[in-house]
């Protein structure tokens, strides 16, 4: 790997001057990063507002009927978008006592027969930064036109982009939940926007509910701010490492995180560092052989004492193979037997947080990983696709009837 200059903290890139930032091509990033507890207090005051409309949405939805009678739920997106709805299926499976699965957008597009039925009750919770993806907008249109049976809730950064302006047309089967522009990220990778979808996420599971997500969200906001400032020191110092994997694993909600993090590393580094993701059970079953001395190893440790278990014993095999360069642990609390297994331990310092809960906190690590290896590496975190591989949004993909 190319040896940049000595990175700066997230705050100091953030206080830089105007000109150093478009230099550097960190005008958006580091904010985005570093303002995300902040936008969630936001985020939550907004879905407060919009509370009681989105009850009434949801009941002709079809929530407030018996549970045979209740709407499959897909929770649609593409890329990060896709993650957002695998960090919040669990929650509304347990909430709202229905089927919820995430589904791509890509995967509706191509094969739409193939998981829609015609005749079935759904609703789709469609997540997208921009509102502007192809196959979003292509997906939502066709279930509009073609399937009266499908309602949408859209929840998007962008009140302007023309996946609200379709759910706008159809009042009667669609509603909008705009998030707060500054959730807009201006960067390439999505931040503020994933954690900021996945707390609004939160709040459409707990619309019938809101005072059980209240002191949720106060740990969650309160573990945020102390992440950020124990996180950005230890991923400074992690960049400087001479690794050029990354796998990160979890179970669960935090098998979400896993992928949204393998793919934050992975898109600020355009690629020049090789990241993948896991579950817990599944890392032995093959993917585990691509783990070596120039592996970053990041686990996402549970509270839940069944799955803490499994968790250990991962760990426990990796100290003792010695598989990889460096072990980080992200843990709801310290532990005296992790300390042991990991090189760098980062505690949430707080127990009380569900799992469920928890991926706007811990998916943090990652994006300042990210951050600073790209800049490490000589690219621009707001752009590190030098040759236009990637984009901020896909919206050039072309859709065929």
């Amino acid at each position: 790997m190319v040896q940049g200059r000595v990175i700066d903290g997230l705050q100091a890139l953030i206080g830089a001057s105007d000109k150093e930032k478009d230099a550097r091509g960190t005008r958006y990033t580091p904010n985005e990063i570093g303002h995300q507890p902040a936008t969630w207090q936001t985020t939550v005051k907004i879905c407060a507002q919009r509370r009681p409309d989105l009850v009434q949405f949801l009941r002709q939805a079809g929530m407030g009927a018996e549970h045979s009678r209740r709407p499959t739920v897909f929770l649609v997106g593409a890329g990060t978008s896709d993650y957002v709805g695998q960090a919040v299926a669990p929650l509304l499976r347990r909430l709202w006592g229905c089927e919820a699965w995430a589904v791509p957008s890509t995967d509706l597009l191509t094969n739409f027969d193939d998981l829609v039925f015609p005749d079935r009750p759904y609703l789709w919770v469609s997540f997208s930064r921009s509102g502007e993806s192809s196959e979003g907008l292509a997906v939502l249109e066709a279930a509009i036109e073609g399937y009266p049976n499908v309602r949408h809730l859209l929840v998007t950064c962008n009140q302007t982009g023309r996946m609200a302006a379709v759910c706008e047309k159809t009042p009667d089967r669609a509603f909008v939940l705009a998030l707060d522009d500054s959730t807009n990220d201006r960067g390439l990778a999505m931040t503020s926007s994933f954690t900021n979808m996945v707390v609004a996420g939160h709040c459409v599971a707990h619309a019938f509910s809101p005072e059980d997500y209240a002191g949720q969200f106060f740990l969650l906001r309160q573990a945020g701010e102390r992440f950020l400032e124990s996180a950005q020191e230890v991923a400074a110092g992690i960049a400087q490492e001479d690794f050029t994997k990354a796998c990160f694993v979890g179970s669960g909600v935090l098998r979400a995180v896993a992928r949204e993090s393998a793919l934050k590393v992975l898109e600020l580094t355009a690629g020049k560092i090789h990241t993948m993701s896991e579950s817990t059970l599944g890392l032995r079953h093959g993917p585990m052989s691509a783990l070596d001395g120039n592996t970053l190893f990041v686990s996402f440790v549970s509270r839940d004492r069944r799955r803490r278990s499994y968790e250990l014993d991962l760990l426990e095999e990796v100290h003792r193979k010695q598989l990889v360069k460096l072990r980080v642990v992200v843990t709801p609390d310290s532990a005296d037997r992790l300390g042991a297994m990991a090189d760098h331990v980062l505690s949430l310092h707080a127990p009380e947080l569900g799992d469920d809960y928890r991926a706007p906190v811990d998916v943090m690590l990652a994006q300042m990983l990210g951050l600073f290896c790209s800049l490490r590496l000589g690219l621009k975190p707001d752009s590190p696709s030098p040759n236009g591989v990637i984009s901020r949004v896909v919206s050039h993909v072309n859709i065929y009837p």
